[in-house]
């Protein structure tokens, strides 16, 4: 691009130009207004004119050719023409599955791996099963507090079952393919798990605050209706804003690249793969941590807080312990649950995501809830006792 220089020079009008125009109006010789006698006269309309014919070629670019021989340069502007998204739209693609590509082991170690795992879920079933089956036939337990413990072991079968099973299946067969709505299936229950387990984690610890520090109001406070109520809301409370995340996930356009570096369908890889901004599913995905796991969180240190208050204000060292002993197999699971949550959610994004990450994020899965059912039956004398009972009426019905 070039501007024409903005140097003109005035001269004599000769009698051959039919017309003479400058700027926009147009006077035929004889009777131009600066013309008199052949010579040029400056008037009003003159200068009107010339300063049109001024701004015309000073203020606009003229293009020109450039000159092909020399180097140039071409400037231009598509700020306005969506330059980005159009260029994006080329590494789009319609995504109908995705690779799982778990740990980079060996095969013989995926063998192992396979027969460890195997050996965790199927614990994890039976043992949490059993504690289900225990609470439902032994009248003694059918308290709040059991009746909470058989929610969450029914809800550890199924945060299991979402993972495990599909991950099995890839170590014996090799196939690490899992299809676009199953992966979108298996993110929002696993979601909706996650955000399940801390509120009866929560919930749990309300029932235990009741128990030990109102301990004469507690069977009217924590009845059968305010205990299906609380349930009730534990399981629901999660899934209308998970299913909202989950959508948010899988309507973003994902590159050529479907491989996701875990062993399921985990947001944080996932939003690797996407070729737009994640920023607000990012936001999106602290803000549910906060609100599903610290909020909780925040609640179960506070009614524990006010439980061990009250148990250091007790005059006997032996209903100390005893009571204690109550709450103790609680508060492991806690431990448990938020220690290796915390530790997966906050870690850093990386584009990578190596093998001690799926180790935690595995240990996060399973563990909890394989030692659920042996911390509450180890430390519970009353779950002891139920499967004594209940063992014996079966080995000896008469």
């Amino acid at each position: 691009m070039k501007e024409p220089g903005c140097q003109v020079e005035l001269l004599e009008l000769g009698v051959k130009n039919p017309s003479v125009g400058l700027g926009k109006e147009i006077w035929p010789v004889g009777e131009s207004p600066w013309m008199t006698g052949g010579h040029a006269e400056w008037s009003i309309a003159a200068e009107r004119a010339f300063a049109d014919l001024w701004t015309t070629l000073c203020s606009n670019p003229v293009p020109i050719a450039p000159d092909f021989t020399k180097d140039f340069i071409l400037q231009t502007d598509v700020s306005k023409l969506n330059a980005y998204e159009k260029m994006m739209n080329l590494n789009r693609t319609v995504v109908t599955e995705f690779l799982l590509l778990g740990f980079s082991t060996s095969p013989e170690r995926q063998v192992l791996l396979f027969v460890a795992l195997l050996a965790i879920y199927l614990v994890t079933v039976v043992g949490n099963l059993l504690i289900i089956l225990v609470t439902l036939v032994d009248p003694v337990l059918h308290t709040s507090m059991y009746f909470f413990l058989s929610n969450l072991s029914a809800l550890e079968v199924g945060y299991t079952s979402v993972t495990v099973p599909k991950m099995l299946v890839s170590l014996i067969s090799g196939d690490k393919h899992i299809s676009f709505a199953g992966c979108a299936m298996q993110m929002g229950f696993f979601l909706c798990f996650g955000s399940t387990e801390s509120s009866f984690l929560a919930t749990m610890a309300y029932d235990r605050y009741v128990a030990i520090c109102n301990p004469l109001c507690y069977t009217m406070i924590m009845n059968k209706k305010v205990c299906v109520l609380l349930a009730a809301t534990s399981w629901t409370i999660g899934i209308p804003a998970q299913v909202v995340q989950t959508g948010l996930v899988f309507t973003l356009p994902f590159c050529s690249s479907r491989e996701i570096n875990h062993f399921f369908c985990d947001p944080a890889p996932l939003l690797l793969l996407a070729c737009a901004d994640t920023s607000m599913n990012e936001t999106l995905t602290y803000i549910m941590v906060t609100f599903f796991g610290m909020v909780p969180f925040a609640l179960i240190l506070l009614s524990y807080i006010r439980i061990i208050t009250t148990i250091l204000m007790m005059p006997s060292a032996e209903g100390k312990k005893r009571t204690f002993s109550t709450c103790s197999s609680h508060l492991i699971v806690v431990a448990l649950f938020y220690g290796s949550g915390i530790l997966l959610y906050l870690q850093p994004r990386s584009s990578e995501f190596p093998d001690g990450a799926k180790l935690l994020s595995l240990f996060y899965t399973v563990l909890p809830a394989m030692l659920n059912p042996f911390i509450y039956s180890l430390r519970n004398r009353d779950i002891q006792m139920a499967l004594k009972r209940n063992m014996w009426k079966k080995m000896f019905p008469h």
